[in-house]
């Protein structure tokens, strides 16, 4: 590593404000791409971030692929970069990298994804209970529909991702015991607007034209919004014929809500970032390491939550 771990915590101990602390740091940041309004929304406000502190962040777009992201962080540590911020594609296959990293004394930390890796590998990971977040569409569901028959599709995300795994996982623990809701097809959206819109027209064609199904569950809003599309062409109304539960709380789905289109988002934050410098800054200053998982907020929005005053105060959070 070019830059020696004491020279930086000298320079760091010398400053008075956070937002100066990381100045002349040199931050490697691999992002999985831009598949979705949310994931533009994290890579914009960690720019913000890194510019407000002072950080020269050095960004790689992996554009969904794995092999991408590890040739990036290769190049990251071969450029002898203070850390190396990852939002990883998948959750799997990161130990040989990580260990590159980790040899050469560079501290990773890993944003709104987690990995299925040794602990010591990375610093921490700042993401939220993306389990909860499942579980919290689920049990909005399970409320708004009663004891009512319902027949649930779900859009899920990345095969292998760990929001995909998690997600799936919380919504399940949620309607388990509930007799009444059932999940009679489920495949991968890719977390991609276009591909939401093609799978929920498969879904449709397979159950009766949409009449038999209930509601949607999409594992984010750009999905649920190419669901939207489809039921609309196939003749339904979205949000009253065949219910929409998502996550993210991206702007375009409160749109939606507002339209009467949508029911309800669970909020994912963009600010990944903000934790994620603080720690590290923390880690630097004092050698101190941070819990090995710092949590971020999960609300619950639905069409009562006057989704267009919600719209516009996410409208500058670079969606």
């Amino acid at each position: 590593m070019k830059r020696a771990f004491a020279t930086a915590a000298a320079v760091l101990t010398l400053s008075l404000a956070s937002t100066v602390s990381a100045a002349s740091l040199t931050v490697g940041f691999s992002q999985i791409g831009s598949e979705s309004g949310w994931r533009a929304a994290e890579t914009t406000v960690t720019k913000q971030e890194a510019e407000k502190r002072g950080v020269t962040l050095k960004f790689a777009d992996a554009q969904q692929k794995q092999e991408n992201q590890i040739k990036a962080i290769r190049g990251f540590i071969a450029q002898g970069v203070d850390a190396i911020f990852i939002a990883p594609v998948v959750a799997t296959g990161w130990d040989a990298v990580l260990k590159e990293a980790k040899e050469e004394k560079i501290p990773v930390i890993l944003l709104d994804r987690e990995i299925d890796a040794p602990k010591d590998l990375y610093l921490t990971a700042v993401t939220s209970d993306t389990v909860y977040e499942g579980k919290v569409a689920g049990e909005w569901l399970a409320k708004e529909v009663g004891s009512k028959d319902c027949k649930v599709v779900e859009l899920q995300g990345t095969t292998g991702s760990s929001p995909a795994i998690n997600r799936k996982k919380g919504f399940d623990q949620a309607i388990a015991g509930k007799s009444n809701i059932k999940i009679v097809r489920s495949q991968t959206g890719d977390f991609t607007r276009t591909k939401g819109k093609e799978v929920m027209e498969s879904f449709i064609k397979a159950e009766g034209g949409g009449k038999n199904i209930c509601a949607v569950y999409a594992h984010n809003d750009d999905m649920a919004v190419g669901a939207i599309q489809a039921i609309k062409e196939a003749g339904l109304k979205p949000g009253t014929d065949i219910k929409i539960v998502s996550i993210d709380a991206v702007p375009d789905i409160f749109q939606a809500m507002a339209k009467g289109e949508a029911n309800a988002t669970v909020e994912l934050t963009p600010n990944m970032a903000g934790p994620a410098f603080e720690a590290l800054n923390a880690y630097l200053k004092d050698k101190k390491a941070p819990p090995k998982w710092i949590q971020t907020e999960s609300k619950l929005y639905t069409q009562k939550d006057d989704p267009m005053k919600v719209y516009e105060a996410k409208k500058g959070l670079g969606y």
